[in-house]
């Protein structure tokens, strides 16, 4: 097996690191190419060690995630993610089956590996994103009447590009960098995954890992915890730190109407019991990514349009029956095929010793119908 676990193409004002092409995520489905792909939770998750140059006087990072449907036609989650602290107890130990999560990272009795201990970090997102309904292996489909004219054709693949820059900390030397996709089809999806370094200098930040709720090793129950139960975590500056900035990352979930996937919920951060974000995350703009959706279930509801009656020259108002596609509707904070990006919350400097970090989500509680839960992810960034 080699150490070198990516491939590298020299760029003239920087490097770009290949590290996943059309590697299958699926459940217990097909297997791709690469050897040095390890596989968990049947095939949901793949993960890779990667090994980059160091960067001393920093760099720009700009991470770049493709996605296509490989016969999955839902709308599922999705999070690519960095394990921070391979020298602790990390994810892929308990994989593995090697270690247990730490008692100190459970939330309440059975939401365990949520919460940073000394000996353990959850591990750091680096893109959320949501896949869409069926892009790419439905593409393709002849039947006209599915795409709406207001769209030119159906796109093949959903990539996304982001500036991790602030991440260099925890993505320079040698790491281990994975892909989550929530799929439960043997299709699933193929992924494309890549980090591009400028090689210009930038300013270097450190990373702390807090919290992270998504269920990223078997045995993990969903995270439905927060209608009873608020996240408390602890953290602690070993001198003090400066330009601290909150990232937070939080996507609300439970398909039908009423959950909470389409009903805007309060999420309120505190910290050292100051709210420093109260606000209930919600995208409205779903409608703009209809192009990457081809197999959205769509309704048909009543309305009214205003047309111009060329005999009389007037405005003329007729009942009609307009189409509304699944992922046209609004939802807590995310689209089918769209990122979510942190919220980004500047704490200034905060002195040495110890501070709490508390997390409330008004949620609604798990039912058989609305499997309501939410993915919730924090970490820190400062300088020294």
């Amino acid at each position: 097996m080699c150490l070198l676990c990516v491939s590298s193409v020299m760029a003239q004002d920087g490097f770009d690191y290949k590290i996943f092409t059309d590697e299958p995520i699926n459940f217990n489905g097909i297997l791709g190419q690469d050897q040095d792909v390890q596989r968990y939770q049947a095939g949901r998750i793949v993960y890779k060690k990667v090994e980059v140059p160091d960067f001393p006087n920093g760099t720009d990072v700009i991470i770049k995630l493709k996605v296509v449907s490989n016969g999955d036609r839902w709308d599922k989650s999705g999070s690519c993610f960095v394990v921070s602290h391979p020298d602790q107890i990390s994810m892929i130990d308990v994989s593995k089956g090697e270690k247990n999560f730490p008692e100190a990272s459970f939330v309440g009795e059975k939401y365990p590996g949520i919460m940073a201990t000394e000996n353990y970090k959850p591990v750091i997102e680096i893109l959320r994103f949501m896949t869409p309904f069926g892009v790419g292996h439905f593409s393709n489909d002849k039947k006209t009447y599915r795409k709406p004219v207001y769209i030119p054709k159906w796109e093949n693949e959903v990539v996304w590009e982001r500036d991790i820059s602030h991440l260099l900390d925890i993505v320079d030397n040698t790491f281990y960098v994975g892909v989550w996709i929530d799929s439960w089809t043997e299709e699933g999806y193929k992924v494309d995954l890549s980090l591009s370094y400028s090689n210009r200098p930038n300013k270097v930040v450190k990373v702390k890992p807090l919290v992270n709720t998504i269920s990223y090793v078997n045995g993990q129950a969903l995270p439905d915890f927060f209608p009873v139960t608020d996240v408390l975590q602890n953290f602690t500056f070993a001198k003090k730190a400066k330009n601290v900035k909150l990232h937070y990352i939080t996507t609300g979930h439970g398909g039908h109407s009423g959950g909470d996937e389409f009903v805007k919920i309060k999420n309120t951060v505190q910290i050292n019991n100051d709210v420093v974000l109260d606000v209930k995350p919600w995208r409205n703009d779903c409608a703009s990514f209809r192009r990457f959706n081809p197999t959205s279930g769509v309704w048909l509801r009543k309305d009214s349009a205003a047309y111009i009656d060329f005999e009389s020259r007037k405005y003329k108002v007729k009942e009609i029956e307009e189409r509304i596609a699944s992922s046209d509707i609004s939802r807590s904070n995310w689209c089918p095929g769209s990122a979510v990006d942190p919220m980004v919350i500047e704490l200034g400097d905060m002195e040495s010793g110890n501070h709490t970090l508390k997390i409330d989500i008004e949620a609604t509680k798990a039912n058989k119908d609305k499997l309501n839960h939410w993915l919730v992810s924090a970490y820190l960034t400062y300088e020294d």
